[in-house]
């Protein structure tokens, strides 16, 4: 297990917020923290620490009046760390290839594939056609419904009737280079990890998967590396001191590294 890094930018900052509380009208979300720092900052401290496999994701749709100012964000994050880092929030064929010549490792993609309650097959194989899959990673953020995980589309607002189990994963995993998994039910929340979310992710290796939700405490990650059969790779966002919250980035970003760091 590493620790992967993230940049979430909305209406032209970045951010932590609430992970279910966003929405796209009025632009609104629950903050837990807006940065004076831009997105260039941060890419910078993660490429000097040596950091891989990031990721920066846009929180606006394109309709926002904010998406320039996000992208203008990302862009230069990008500049600053190119090849250091994967980003997502609308990525579809018309602007995948523009951040991935900005300097994108990969592109994180959702929606575009995940609409209308289903897989879209078709979109899926356009997009590699695209980027390569090698270049690809698909978001399957999800949020229990009854006792199943659904993936979940629209900066997390719809549910799809995708559950997101390991068939789903296997289905998938020829199309892509990694899954990132947000549990958006405690995304934002520094509340837990999923525990059954993270078991099911430890019991898939045929990717390299990255785990985001609910990190509060180096017992949730010692839990995660456990459940996760120290395959599952995790990002911290609000519970980061980066980001004002008590887990220690100077102790973290050795994960893996050094796994006396930690746990």
């Amino acid at each position: 297990m590493k620790f992967r890094p993230c940049i979430d930018i909305h209406n032209g900052k970045v951010k932590q917020i609430v992970g279910g509380s966003l929405t796209d009208r009025g632009n609104q979300a629950t903050e837990n923290f807006v940065s004076d720092l831009d997105a260039a900052w941060y890419a910078s401290k993660y490429k000097n620490d040596g950091l891989t496999g990031g990721h920066i994701i846009l929180l606006n749709p394109e309709s926002s009046e904010y998406y320039a100012a996000d992208v203008a964000q990302a862009m230069a994050a990008l500049k600053a760390y190119p090849g250091g880092l994967q980003i997502g929030g609308g990525i579809h064929p018309g602007n995948a290839m523009s951040f991935l010549e900005a300097g994108a490792s990969h592109v994180i993609v959702t929606s575009y594939v995940f609409k209308d309650g289903s897989i879209h097959f078709d979109n899926l194989e356009n997009l590699c056609r695209v980027v390569g899959r090698n270049h690809l990673v698909l978001d399957v953020s999800c949020r229990r419904k009854g006792d199943d995980y659904y993936i979940v589309t629209d900066r997390w607002q719809k549910f799809t009737s995708v559950k997101m189990n390991l068939e789903t994963l296997e289905r998938l995993a020829p199309y892509c280079d990694e899954f990132l998994i947000h549990a958006v039910d405690v995304e934002g929340r520094a509340s837990g990890i999923e525990k059954p979310l993270a078991a099911l992710l430890g019991s898939f290796q045929a990717r390299p998967v990255t785990y985001a939700g609910g990190v509060a405490s180096f017992e949730d990650l010692r839990i995660l590396k456990e459940l996760g059969m120290n395959w599952v790779d995790v990002t911290i966002g609000s519970a980061l001191d980066l980001f004002g919250g008590p887990v220690a980035y100077d102790r973290v970003k050795n994960l893996g590294a050094d796994d006396e760091v930690a746990l």
